[in-house]
């Protein structure tokens, strides 16, 4: 996508903000390549921050890896504070299927890494909703 660039710095006119940096750090990002995305909320009110922070740096580590793969499609993750379910988290969601999980301490997020991530099926016994994206 082409965006009209007028300047390298960040500045806010009548105009609106000029977003060079933001769009060069999202093409950087690949921002447009990814086919899926996983956000995972590390708390406070689903789970204890520190079993937030564990799911976290776990999806991070496992997500690198398997971005790595020859022939994979890219994979984004982000951890967000809060995706509305306050209940057995950490709760995550992927899109573009929209299934959302609970209950993911490491063993049940590893899962749901091998199984939905890497090999593109939903972990019946832990999806707490459905909301496919559509096309």
């Amino acid at each position: 996508m082409d965006y009209p660039i007028l300047s390298k710095r960040i500045m806010t006119d009548e105009k609106g903000p000029d977003l060079f940096r933001a769009r060069a750090e999202a093409e950087r990002r690949g921002v447009g390549d990814y086919s899926r995305h996983i956000f995972i909320c590390t708390g406070p009110d689903c789970c204890t921050p520190e079993e937030g922070e564990t799911a976290w740096l776990h999806l991070k580590r496992r997500v690198g890896e398997l971005n790595k793969r020859d022939g994979s499609l890219p994979i984004y993750r982000t951890k967000v504070g809060c995706l509305r379910i306050c209940e057995t988290g950490p709760v995550a969601v992927i899109y573009p299927e929209g299934r959302w999980y609970g209950g993911l301490c490491p063993e049940q997020l590893e899962r749901v890494i091998a199984e939905d991530l890497s090999g593109g099926q939903a972990v019946k016994d832990l999806l707490i909703g459905e909301n496919p994206l559509s096309n």
